[in-house]
């Protein structure tokens, strides 16, 4: 079993997306592209957006600090600390309303 604590991995992805020339930064802190569920910490500066991509199943953006929208061609939700999202099953993209971190969950189906 393993644990981490999500609080100080969002605090050093957040200061690596402010290092970053994109203003984000991205760390999978569960599984992987060879599993069926996958959790990634998004860390995003303020203004900066996730490129639009295909929810291959069941996903939930959970935001862990900041405020963010999660959108696709149809809707825009909006998320601040505490909130989970689940993503429809359509492209979509998460953009910083303020800097922030999520922890995208993503659950492929077979």
């Amino acid at each position: 079993m393993d644990k981490l604590s999500l609080v100080a991995l969002a605090r050093n992805e957040l200061e690596a997306a402010r290092r970053s020339s994109a203003g984000r930064s991205a760390k999978t802190v569960h599984g992987g592209h060879e599993k069926v569920l996958r959790q990634t910490l998004v860390a995003l500066c303020a203004g900066r957006a996730t490129d639009q991509w295909e929810n291959p199943g069941e996903a939930t953006v959970h935001v862990v600090t900041g405020r963010v929208a999660v959108a696709t061609d149809r809707a825009t939700w909006e998320g601040s600390p505490g909130d989970l999202i689940v993503v429809p099953r359509e492209r979509t993209a998460i953009r910083a309303l303020e800097d922030s971190v999520v922890l995208l969950t993503v659950a492929k189906l077979p």
